[in-house]
């Protein structure tokens, strides 16, 4: 019996790895800058449109939105494709939603600069771009769950499963949190005032952390680790429990943020108990992607891609500890406020997001143009510069964070504070320099993968990279 042969939709997928890369050197460009402005002020040349306040927001969009969402929308789209061993319900509905999620970036590029912003954590952008993504958001969300309803194989794999969560649940968080009254083309406000904004804030804050951070990360997890490993994922069981314990789980955490506020007390309380529990799922999604390589350790010694993606579950593993036990509040009540939660971010996003993604882009650029990678010994680089700069980054934030937390609980013999806020300020210098050093080496790192990706197409011929590919989910 002959290989069937199926004609799949990977024009739009091309298109989404490539300005993911492109999104992803603009991101942490913009984030190096700005982490310079905190450790050289005059950086900010007194233009407000440059300033931290202005492109802080810019960088966050662009690194979870630009970067995260292109590569979530390549990734989907291509394993979707692979796993049900179809082509994309529509291919037209796609490349609306390429172009609509590129005009949200733009829109946002375009706005937060000038200053019009919601001022709501993750969610600055105005009424008129939320519709905008809500609008591009279901046309992604339906366009992958008609591909999987006319799939081929009798199987919903669990990589579906994720990314499926992930859109059901971004959407009403997105719905409900972006809730507000218009009053002018570019200025809306709340439907939600005072504790109740901020319950809703964080109830949307953390779960764009849980689900589209998190769990349509792990759902290019459980596709590419196998894929490039060769082998299947270690516990089929395990992955499913992980599904559905980060479902019910990942919605009750929010108000861990919120810890000695204005909100009662039993809500933080809760947030806390629950997210102490998610370790325990979060650690076994992060040890089912390493156990798939039992057997299959020696490829690490020659496979870089697969080096980006182990290293990603160990910042899971590290990320998912360190999260719960910042929510307990003897713990919070010192971290909070403090670099210490910039710390954690960046674990999660420079260690487990963006390390996932980059093995998850280099394989399907292999696979998407027929070819090996121009060079594996920039890919190589690429995972040392991404790996040191985010142990830089990271580590810096931890110890300039707990610095900050004692300094401004210590007391002296008469019951006054012994530091000023400036003074703790003062003594944060050396450290937003060595983090300002860390994002640089990170931001090469993406400089060289962008370098390497556009090489890797350029020398491809047209007629391999659009050849059909065997079915083999």
């Amino acid at each position: 019996m002959g290989t069937t042969q199926v004609k799949y939709d990977f024009e739009v997928v091309k298109w989404f790895s490539v300005m993911a890369v492109v999104y992803l050197v603009v991101g942490t460009l913009i984030g190096v800058y700005i982490a310079s402005e905190l450790a050289w002020p005059f950086l900010n040349f007194d233009i407000p449109q440059i300033s931290f306040g202005r492109l802080r927001p810019l960088h966050t969009n662009a690194v979870i939105f630009a970067f995260g969402g292109c590569t979530l929308m390549a990734t989907a789209f291509y394993s979707v494709q692979r796993t049900g061993s179809t082509s994309l319900w529509s291919n037209k509905m796609a490349w609306l939603t390429f172009w609509g999620w590129n005009l949200v970036i733009v829109s946002a590029v375009i706005t937060l600069p000038l200053g019009l912003t919601q001022s709501k954590e993750y969610a600055e952008l105005e009424w008129p771009i939320d519709i905008l993504i809500a609008a591009v958001w279901l046309m992604f969300s339906f366009n992958f769950m008609m591909t999987v309803a006319k799939r081929k194989t009798s199987h919903i794999y669990v990589s579906n499963w994720f990314f499926m969560g992930m859109m059901v649940m971004i959407t009403y968080l997105h719905v409900v949190n972006s809730l507000a009254i218009p009053v002018s083309l570019f200025k809306s406000y709340s439907v939600f005032s005072g504790v109740q904004d901020a319950m809703i804030q964080w109830w949307w804050g953390h779960n764009a952390v849980g689900f589209y951070l998190t769990a349509g990360f792990l759902g290019i997890m459980y596709y590419f680790v196998p894929k490039q490993t060769g082998r299947p994922i270690f516990s089929y069981r395990l992955s499913v429990l992980h599904f559905w314990t980060l479902m019910f789980g990942y919605v009750w955490l929010g108000a861990h943020h919120l810890q000695y506020t204005a909100l009662p007390d039993w809500t933080g309380s809760l947030g806390a108990a629950v997210s102490l529990a998610m370790i325990i799922p979060s650690w076994g999604g992060a040890m089912n992607g390493m156990m798939t390589l039992s057997g299959a350790w020696d490829k690490l010694r020659t496979d870089y891609i697969l080096r980006f993606m182990v290293v990603s579950l160990a910042f899971y593993a590290m990320s998912t500890f360190e999260g719960p036990v910042m929510a307990v509040k003897t713990v919070n009540a010192l971290s909070h406020y403090t670099d210490w939660t910039i710390g954690h971010v960046h674990s999660g996003a420079l260690g487990w997001v963006v390390m996932i993604s980059a093995g998850a882009i280099y394989h399907m650029v292999t696979r998407l143009w027929n070819t090996e990678m121009f060079s594996a010994k920039l890919v190589n680089l690429h995972f040392w510069m991404a790996t040191v700069g985010a142990v830089i980054y990271v580590t810096a934030m931890w110890v300039s964070g707990i610095m900050q937390g004692l300094m401004w609980r210590d007391y002296d013999e008469f019951g006054t504070l012994s530091y000023t806020f400036a003074e703790s300020v003062a003594a944060m210098h050396p450290y937003y320099v060595m983090r300002a050093v860390g994002g640089l080496i990170f931001f090469s790192g993406a400089v060289v993968m962008l370098f390497n990706v556009l090489m890797t197409i350029r020398s491809t011929s047209p007629a391999s990279s659009m050849r059909a590919i065997p079915v083999t989910p």
